[in-house]
């Protein structure tokens, strides 16, 4: 049916008092097109390879089946626009310039324009001003990362090509770096193009020739790199596609054996130019045992004298064993490494009674005698001296019997001297000269 058979069976009411009746004569006339333009579109899917949690702006679904070639969509009406109002009625205001005779503005109106969306292209016939309008009424929805050509708001001629490209989402690792970004690419090989990324001896997770759907998918490239291997005295250098070291050092032909390993991280991602060393390790294990020392706590003692210390229980250190590793490396030893360490024993703890009494002034019938002359006599005036023999000890070269018998405790060489000299004025009151037969004659 014509655009004017269709505007003629329109029917009118003609009297005033019916409900839709509408004076022509008096009716404000609007261009045809008149429109709200569409705001943003917000992106409301998530890509494909994005479960559980998306990373990347979503995308609004796919459009509508476009419609059959020469149809055109109705404007839908909404009772909260006022221009839908006049829209109804300006058919009515074309029926009676029709009538009258202006059927030439009417069909000027009307734009044979070939619209593709998505490289889905139809050719329609359309009453719309410009290029928003004409997406509007075709039902096509745009995302944030959509594109249109050419732009909206462009005016419409007729004969003129307008060009819809929905954005995709890719996650992209080129060489090892992961980019998430968008594209108009409807395949593969297309995306590659558009991003600068030569393809060309590369390796590609998915063939070239793939599809990209609307929801996006995950491409994996990477690059043929030069990668130089040093091994066995020799240089190895390959190029390669490969995702770690560890490939790359396979492809060269060598094989790790035991403990041997790279310079670098064999899953690292082998970069353009990079030389990788290979390290032939041999080595073997050797434990040694080491003595963990003792803690001492030491405990006041009314009971001593001052300056003395008694030993009330040894110390003992510990053990432990200490594992080391001997490497040779290509040849070479290297510094023991250590790799592990076991306690065999715990240190025991010495407690030592520290003295607090203090000394008496003097002894009666000694403290007039020359006791510095019989010191540096018997020792040299050495407090700590001990004989060759081990038995004598002291200023006084007391035996460990006698120095006890006379209170003392300990050994006489770990006594301060001036209990040394207490002891041995009590030990002359007791016996004289006599236990200093060399040297008592200087008292």
């Amino acid at each position: 049916m014509s655009n004017s058979q269709h505007l003629a069976d329109v029917q009118y009411p003609e009297h005033p008092e019916h409900p839709e009746y509408v004076d022509v004569h008096s009716a404000e006339t609007l261009a045809y097109g008149v429109y709200a333009a569409p705001g943003a579109y917000d992106d409301t899917y998530r890509p494909a390879y994005e479960e559980p949690e998306p990373t990347l702006p979503q995308q609004p679904p796919p459009p509508p089946a476009p419609a059959p070639i020469g149809s055109r969509r109705r404007r839908a009406r909404t009772a909260e626009r006022p221009e839908s109002t006049i829209r109804r009625l300006l058919p009515q205001a074309l029926v009676v310039a029709f009538l009258a005779g202006g059927t030439t503005a009417f069909v000027a109106e009307d734009k044979a324009v070939e619209l593709t969306v998505d490289g889905n292209s139809r050719t329609l016939h359309t009453f719309a001003d410009d290029v928003t309008e004409l997406l509007a009424d075709e039902g096509v929805g745009l995302g944030a990362h959509d594109v249109v050509s050419p732009a909206p708001g462009t005016e419409l001629s007729s004969g003129d090509e307008v060009a819809v490209h929905y954005g995709r989402p890719v996650r992209l690792t080129l060489d090892g770096q992961r980019h998430d970004v968008w594209t108009t690419a409807r395949t593969v090989e297309e995306a590659l193009e558009q991003f600068g990324v030569r393809a060309d001896g590369a390796y590609l997770s998915v063939a070239r020739t793939r599809r990209i759907a609307r929801a996006g998918l995950a491409l994996d490239v990477r690059t043929e790199r030069a990668v130089t291997v040093m091994a066995d005295g020799r240089a190895r250098t390959i190029r390669t596609t490969a995702a770690t070291v560890g490939e790359a050092v396979e492809e060269a032909g060598i094989t790790l054996r035991g403990q041997d390993a790279t310079s670098v991280d064999s899953g690292s991602f082998p970069r353009d130019g990079q030389t990788v060393t290979v390290l032939r390790i041999t080595g073997t294990q050797e434990i040694r045992e080491e003595a963990i020392p003792y803690d001492v706590r030491r405990t006041p003692d009314a009971s001593l004298f001052k300056g003395t210390e008694v030993v009330e229980q040894a110390g003992q250190p510990g053990l432990r064993r200490i594992t080391y590793s001997l490497r040779t490396v290509n040849g070479v030893k290297q510094r023991p490494r250590r790799i592990g360490t076991e306690t065999v024993r715990e240190p025991r703890t010495q407690v030592v009674r520290v003295g607090t009494k203090a000394l008496p002034a003097s002894v009666q019938g000694a403290d007039g005698l020359n006791w510095q002359s019989l010191a540096a006599c018997e020792s040299g005036g050495r407090p700590g001296a001990v004989d060759p023999s081990g038995t004598y000890g002291g200023l006084y070269q007391f035996d460990t019997h006698t120095w006890q018998s006379l209170g003392g405790t300990g050994r006489p060489q770990d006594a301060p001297a001036s209990e040394q000299t207490f002891r041995a004025k009590k030990l002359y009151v007791k016996r004289g000269a006599s236990p200093w037969p060399h040297c008592g004659g200087r008292l």
